[in-house]
């Protein structure tokens, strides 16, 4: 890839990594967008996305906790069953077209929802996800992750929120921490079966995520308003949906 090209998609990226670090996420549905925009080679927009959502879901964990919007106890069912279903689902090659579609809709509705005025966040600190329940939805989230080379937090963070499993500005933390895990299994995943990962545009993509992840988490885990994180959430879900729709064949 061009140096030139690199910069540019690099540039989109620092956008991405600001909006979804915001909540929590490590923006991997985003880079796959930016990529998919450029033709980038389906082979390789996986594992880069994985690893630039390590980089910004690491930063985004470790800002939220600071601020104490994290909890063990809503992340560790979720993410016993998760990890290894990632690692499964970054090993399979699924069409694109046999899932995405419904997942996009599934975005849609849910991004519609969040930014609609109905859409009341709820802030008790009491709220945990039941362990049986939560340990199903870990493996699904998690297969999920694997397949379509993101962290699966576009999927969780939605689903702890209409559940009422985690209070808004914890779902947050937890999402960073799932994707974190998921995407480190899902690239373990698709590194054992030989991917192509692009490390010299890594070399002119990290640097600018960790800016635009920085900016994004600081200002989330630091708001006042939790909904401005729905907000903020649903603008992430409609960009996620819409990089399935442009990458139906991946």
């Amino acid at each position: 890839m061009a140096l030139e090209t690199a910069i540019v998609i690099g540039i989109g990226m620092v956008v991405v990594a600001a909006l979804y670090s915001s909540v929590g996420h490590g923006g991997g549905s985003g880079y796959l967008a930016v990529m998919a925009l450029f033709t980038v080679a389906p082979e390789v927009m996986r594992p880069a996305a994985l690893v630039l959502n390590i980089v910004v879901a690491s930063l985004a964990a470790w800002t939220f906790l600071r601020r104490g919007a994290f909890s063990w106890r809503a992340l560790w069912p979720l993410a016993v069953t998760a990890v290894p279903m990632a690692f499964l689902g970054g090993q399979l090659s699924v069409p694109g077209v046999v899932y995405k579609p419904l997942l996009a809709v599934v975005l849609l509705w849910s991004a519609v929802y969040l930014v609609s005025p109905g859409a009341r966040p709820c802030d008790d600190p009491t709220l945990i996800p039941p362990v049986g329940p939560a340990l199903g939805a870990g493996a699904v989230l998690g297969l999920l992750s694997g397949l379509t080379g993101i962290g699966g937090g576009i999927f969780l963070s939605p689903l702890l929120l209409f559940a009422r499993w985690a209070p808004t500005r914890q779902v947050s933390g937890v999402a960073a921490a799932f994707i974190l895990l998921n995407s480190s299994a899902g690239l373990a995943g698709q590194v054992s079966t030989v991917v192509k990962i692009p490390w010299t545009s890594l070399t002119v993509w990290v640097p600018l995520v960790l800016v635009g992840g920085v900016a994004g988490a600081r200002y989330g885990s630091r708001t006042p308003n939790t909904k401005n994180i729905y907000r903020l959430l649903g603008v992430v879900l409609a960009v996620a949906a819409g990089k399935m729709l442009l990458t139906l064949g991946g």
